[in-house]
């Protein structure tokens, strides 16, 4: 499949790139990447075609926004969309009392609150605005809401009400009503979350960041019905489940951002065997898989060299034969009701 083709996202009117790239990494995620790497890997993303590109203050200490501005303040505004996300205000650090600095290998010394409340949101947002040298963003997502970051039910339940009674909804509504943003989300890394959204916010589309890939299609046996429904789009954030389907089931491979577990391994291990019998990369199934929903309107990779992102863009146009599906469902590998691509 060609990547540099759009795809409409829900109903927000705006068009993006089958291959967008993620910059989780370029926040020096597992390692400290040189300034000089990360506009060469910006620049490869670009060259390929790649025209959406996600962000948030959460990645490297707002060290991933400083970088892709740079980047694309260099580029025609109307050629590209960009998300940024908000949930999250960002101060100096003031020394070894301070919190910890988040799971970075490097970053920036900053210090966040999270704040989902009116004026967090459109503290954030203007931050953002800052870091990145742009007037506008394209779109805006709700940022990790769940038990991960939040400890518990309570604690999700708070942030709900900082959304709701709080302002944080009506300032990302007046920001859409106003032409600033295009439309706004939330981003999901935890299956269960898409249904408490959907009870209770009107969204445009989701930034599904785990239980949409290769190895769990969770989502489709309720959330993702209810997205067509109602004319949410969806972005996939990892396709690569976090890096096991990229690297394969090899030792130390990473599954939702830790070490996977034995039955992943299994899985991964089973599923590239049928994919080997294709003739067909694994990383290339992983990446075309989501694409065949409807709602999907792009995935977003992440990378820190701009040989990875060229070898993503080979994968998006590796041609997978219908059979490599079907098999995977036939020996229970992949849901049963998955669209494929094609």
């Amino acid at each position: 499949m060609d990547p540099s083709v759009t795809r409409e996202l829900g109903r927000t009117g705006l068009g993006l790139t089958r291959a967008g790239m993620g910059t989780a990494p370029l926040g020096d995620l597992w390692e400290r990447i040189p300034e000089s790497r990360a506009e060469e890997t910006l620049a490869a993303a670009w060259t390929g075609g790649v025209r959406y590109f996600d962000t948030a203050p959460w990645y490297g200490n707002t060290l991933a926004e400083h970088r892709l501005g740079h980047f694309l303040r260099q580029q025609p505004r109307q050629s590209f969309a960009v998300s940024t996300k908000v949930g999250r205000v960002y101060r100096r650090s003031r020394g070894p009392d301070d919190p910890p600095l988040g799971p970075w290998a490097g970053g920036l010394p900053f210090v966040l609150r999270f704040d989902y409340g009116y004026d967090g949101i459109m503290r954030s947002y203007e931050d953002s605005l800052q870091r990145l040298g742009l007037a506008r963003v394209d779109l805006l997502v709700i940022h990790d809401i769940d038990v991960g970051y939040h400890g518990d039910d309570a604690g999700i339940e708070r942030c709900f009400r900082q959304l709701e009674d709080g302002g944080g909804l009506r300032a990302l509504q007046e920001l859409k009503s106003a032409g600033e943003i295009g439309g706004f989300g939330a981003g999901i890394n935890e299956g269960p979350m898409i249904g408490r959204f959907l009870e209770r916010v009107e969204l445009d589309f989701f930034l599904v960041a785990m239980p949409y890939t290769l190895l769990d299609q969770i989502p489709l046996d309720d959330a993702f019905p209810r997205c067509v429904e109602r004319g949410i789009g969806i972005v996939i954030g990892s396709p690569y489940a976090s890096g096991i389907l990229a690297t394969g089931p090899i030792e130390g491979a990473k599954y939702n951002y830790v070490p996977a577990a034995p039955e992943i391994m299994d899985k991964t291990r089973r599923i590239d065997e049928v994919c080997r019998r294709h003739g067909v990369p694994l990383a290339a199934a992983a990446l075309q898989f989501p694409l065949g929903h409807p709602a999907v309107a792009a995935v977003i990779p992440g990378a820190v060299h701009p040989r990875e992102v060229e070898r993503n863009l080979v994968h998006l146009r590796a041609r997978i034969p219908a059979d490599l599906w079907a098999e995977l469902k036939a020996e229970g590998l992949l849901h049963p009701d998955a669209p494929v691509p094609g």
